[in-house]
């Protein structure tokens, strides 16, 4: 599981559903929730909290260009790849942070990741969840 530490910068909200946006490091980051009957208390804009998201929602590019709908966008660089006979497990830098990505084999082999290259980690908004920070 991969997880970033921030602070809530704003909260909108539309009925039952929330978007919220998290500073990490001065980098803007956002998560779509579903709210239940209470929001927890620790739900506010200018508390700490903590980002998570699973490894297989982590998607690679290199060299993108353009405008895409995914909110977070991580440049990286990568420190190890794992390579599987279908999955790899790409370990990366991002700012103070490592975070990992799970894709197929046959995509790392049609990015040509190696180590030390640049790349881009994206993660829809709907993907991330958000924890109190512990």
């Amino acid at each position: 599981m991969n997880k970033l530490s921030g602070i809530i910068s704003k909260i909108q909200h539309s009925g039952a559903i929330l978007l919220v946006d998290v500073d990490v490091d001065g980098q803007n980051f956002s998560a779509m929730l579903i709210e239940s009957a209470t929001r927890p208390e620790w739900l506010e804009t200018g508390h700490n909290i903590e980002l998570v998201f699973k490894e297989t929602e982590v998607s690679l590019a290199k060299n993108l260009s353009g405008i895409i709908s995914m909110r977070n966008r991580m440049k990286c660089t990568v420190k190890h790849v794992e390579r599987g006979e279908l999955l790899s497990k790409i370990s990366l830098r991002f700012l103070k942070y490592t975070i990992t990505s799970a894709i197929t084999t046959r995509s790392v082999d049609s990015l040509d990741l190696k180590v030390g290259d640049e790349t881009e980690a994206l993660v829809k908004a709907n993907e991330v969840s958000l924890m109190k920070k512990q």
